[in-house]
């Protein structure tokens, strides 16, 4: 699982190392690419494998669905396929990191089956938010 944040410098190339704890998630899965999408003011990265499922997911929901076709559509519209280099690097496509609005600091941050890449600055100002809008009875009906 991919769990944690970690702050990390993309360098002039748009190249950013990928944390020691999720490279070796990717290892256990032998997946060596991610996929890379647009999703609210970050970017999803998914290990294939898992990616594979979601797309599996929206192969198998109605074309007539308007909200689906949506969603869709913005999802994969922004997918890049970024392998990890020797040195353990992916390099964001000048696309993502322009709609990212990355900066020279990102944050990466665990979302359980994938990880979310965020300008350092705009996650910040995001995790002071998320504090006044998490449900604990959400939180309970995990727990229990």
């Amino acid at each position: 699982m991919f769990k944690g944040s970690h702050v990390h410098l993309m360098d002039n190339k748009g190249r950013i190392s990928i944390p020691t704890r999720y490279r070796e998630v990717l290892q256990e899965s032998q997946d060596r690419l991610l996929i890379l999408t647009n999703w609210e003011d970050y970017i999803l990265a998914f290990p294939q494998s898992e990616w594979v499922k979601v797309e599996a997911r929206l192969a198998a929901q109605p074309l007539l669905r308007k909200d689906l076709r949506l969603l869709q559509r913005f999802l994969m519209s922004g997918v890049e396929e970024c392998p990890l280099d020797r040195q353990g690097r992916i390099l964001i496509p000048p696309t993502l990191r322009e709609y990212a609005q990355l900066s020279r600091e990102v944050a990466l941050v665990g979302a359980v089956r994938c990880f979310e890449i965020w300008d350092r600055t705009g996650f910040e100002a995001h995790r002071k938010l998320l504090k006044g809008q998490i449900n604990e009875e959400v939180l309970h009906e995990l727990l229990i």
